[in-house]
């Protein structure tokens, strides 16, 4: 009876020590908001951008960040708003900060978002998932706006970095004719000028030919011209660069938004366990992650990563911590990751890809900076006027 009684007395001690040592409970709440933009018609059979693109990043991220989290006592709540009206999303999201939601995951354009950030009051945190304008990391300084995806000065640099490498300095440039396309042009001739290459040709694709039929007769003579080591192609839509692949006049390669592509994610990214990340989300969603997909991810992650270090869940100290030295996101890319204090951009190599391998990723070796070679790609901070840690 004794003995019952001291292993009664033994086990009310465990429980009691459990209970005292268990974290005290952390509700997460993280808002998701996604604009579904209409690209209009394009001149390609080109495989649309799924609608959920982003969302499905963001709701693994819950998934991954619960699965953690149980063992800390924190719990982590999505709540998703996508429309293809700015103005009901500018609704949703006063609606969310309402019911107390601080922290907000944000897919859509720079306009829409520059409306939610004068929208929601400062003490929301605000993280882009969606928009790659330099603008944002430059001089259209959203106040306190953190960005997980790359902007396209990072695609750019990281691609002219591998053709440096690959001594391929004279390019033909060729661009579409929307807003994006211009953007993305720039940017690759800010490159160039920034790692050594040459614009030694600029055409832009203005028709409305149906390629599907005539890229053979049409496309070869167009990319005639002076002599080239490559065609970069800026045609974020898809209009026209699927169809230069192999069609231009000069045997050369295509690289840019077509061919060997920068890009921030792709589903031929498979080391440093990428594997896993990639399996997990087709078994959810039943397709590919893409960028903003992985974006979201990284948004997300990078949140509960805060959290756990910090054992706080006020956007005040959630940003504190993204911004200090002390933060390091493990994101299957081989490395850490971190936040640019100027710019608010999340610090990370870019993969080069074809649609079915991984050609190599850069910063490539050789293009050195004095504090990290992740800052030679995109603004650095010399070339910003934001600066979102204070």
């Amino acid at each position: 009876m004794l003995k019952y009684a001291r292993h009664l007395m033994l086990i009310s001690g465990i429980i009691s020590l459990s209970a005292t040592a268990a974290p005290p409970p952390v509700n997460v709440d993280i808002a998701y908001i996604g604009q579904i933009v209409d690209q209009g018609p394009v001149l390609s059979n080109l495989i649309p951008e799924p609608d959920d693109a982003g969302a499905q990043g963001a709701t693994l991220a819950i998934k991954d960040s619960n699965t953690t989290g149980r063992f800390l006592n924190q719990h982590y709540t999505l709540h998703e708003s996508s429309s293809e009206d700015a103005k009901l999303l500018t609704e949703s999201a006063k609606e969310l900060y309402g019911k107390g939601v601080r922290l907000f995951i944000l897919n859509t354009p720079a306009d829409t978002l520059a409306q939610l950030r004068d929208a929601l009051p400062m003490d929301s945190l605000l993280i882009n998932a969606g928009s790659r304008d330099d603008a944002l990391r430059t001089t259209q300084c959203l106040p306190g706006m953190l960005h997980t995806i790359p902007s396209r000065a990072m695609l750019a640099d990281a691609l002219a970095q591998w053709l440096i490498m690959r001594r391929w300095s004279r390019w033909m440039l060729i661009d579409g004719n929307t807003a994006d396309d211009e953007a993305f042009a720039a940017a690759i001739k800010r490159a160039a000028k920034r790692f050594g290459g040459k614009v030694v040709e600029e055409k832009h694709w203005s028709f409305d030919t149906d390629l599907r039929r005539t890229a053979q007769q049409e496309l070869p003579p167009f990319t005639m011209g002076k002599e080239y080591d490559v065609v970069v192609v800026a045609d974020e839509r898809g209009d026209f660069g699927e169809f230069l692949p192999y069609n231009t006049g000069l045997p050369r390669p295509v690289v840019g938004t077509q061919g060997l592509m920068p890009v921030g994610w792709h589903k031929m990214i498979e080391a440093w366990g990428a594997a896993q990340l990639q399996s997990r989300f087709e078994a959810q969603s039943g397709r590919w992650m893409n960028e903003k997909d992985y974006a979201s991810w990284a948004a997300v992650r990078s949140i509960a990563e805060a959290v756990t270090r910090t054992g706080k869940a006020d956007s005040a100290s959630i940003k504190d911590y993204l911004l200090s030295d002390q933060f390091e996101l493990a994101a299957f890319k081989g490395r850490k990751l971190n936040f640019r204090g100027w710019s608010g951009q999340l610090r990370q190599p870019i993969a080069l890809v074809q649609p079915r391998a991984l050609v190599s990723q850069s910063p490539q070796a050789g293009f050195l900076h004095p504090k990290t070679e992740l800052d030679t790609l995109g603004y650095d901070e010399p070339e910003s006027r934001c600066r979102v840690d204070r």
